[in-house]
Formats: structure tokens, sequence, C-alpha cells
């Protein structure tokens, strides 16, 4: 089960940035890692990872937009969860 979460965390880090990542997978993934993931108003994921927070906002049709992909990118790469870390 790890490689599938693995694959998910390097879609995020992908050039050019994918367009067709899943939020529900993406978020298990993140969890895997020790992410805690909390929903909160106006359609967003507070994620907690050692410890950071991010704001991630999440889309209707449950796929994230590239703007998002992006922050979400940087803010892994501080949090040092990036794929030559895994």
């Amino acid at each position: 089960m790890s490689h599938k979460h693995k694959i998910k965390i390097e879609k995020i880090f992908e050039h050019p940035i994918s367009g067709n990542i899943d939020v529900k997978k993406l978020l298990s993934s993140l969890k895997h890692y020790g992410a805690e993931i909390e929903i909160i108003k106006h359609n967003k994921a507070r994620i907690s990872l050692r410890g950071k927070e991010f704001i991630l906002a999440l889309s209707h049709n449950n796929d994230l937009s590239k703007d998002s992909i992006t922050l979400l990118r940087h803010f892994l790469e501080s949090v040092d969860l990036t794929p030559e870390n895994l």
C-alpha cells in the first residue's frame, strides 16, 4: 500500500503539473506519512505536518487546481516530504 501513497506524493512534484490529482487519495497519502487533516469551513482542508500547517483549497470536482498543487508542493518541500525523502 505504501507504494500507492508514494506515487500520489510524486504526482505533486511532476513537471508539467498534473491536472488530475484526486483530493481524497492525496489526503489519504498525506495521512499515511503522518499528516493530520481537518476539513474546515469554506471547502478547505487544514494539513498539519511536522510542526507546520497548510490550508488546501478543495474543489467541487474532486481534483486540485494547478495553483493549489504548486502551493502544496512548496509546503511539502518545507517539511521535507519530497519524492527523494520517501
